[in-house]
């Protein structure tokens, strides 16, 4: 099975379809700066026009960049939290494009 929206990927060879919240703290848990250093958040795709990353960072903490090549974003932070960030990039997450499915739509209430 492939993923509906996007798939997460970590050096040591986990791949989860599209992962939760949940996974995805569970994925940033398990990195260590030996041999899982990062994770990378992308659509199942080839040629993708985003993509998110977690890494370790030596001094402590995490660097997360997230880039959107048809938004021109390209966002670098560091924080502690894993939690935090596993909720953050569930937010980013929603709001991107994903061919060939139909487009999320507000309710109009």
């Amino acid at each position: 099975m492939t993923a509906t929206y996007h798939c997460a990927d970590s050096v040591n060879g986990h791949h989860i379809d599209d992962p939760s919240e949940d996974a995805l703290f569970d994925l940033i848990s398990e990195l260590n700066d030996a041999d899982n250093t990062f994770i990378v958040v992308h659509p199942d795709e080839d040629d993708a026009a985003w993509f998110a990353s977690v890494a370790v960072l030596d001094e402590g903490g995490y660097e997360i960049v997230r880039r959107d090549t048809t938004r021109r974003e390209h966002e670098v932070d560091n924080d502690t939290s894993i939690g935090r960030i596993a909720n953050d990039l569930i937010v980013w997450l929603a709001a991107r494009d994903f061919p060939g499915l139909p487009t999320r739509q507000a309710s109009t209430f």
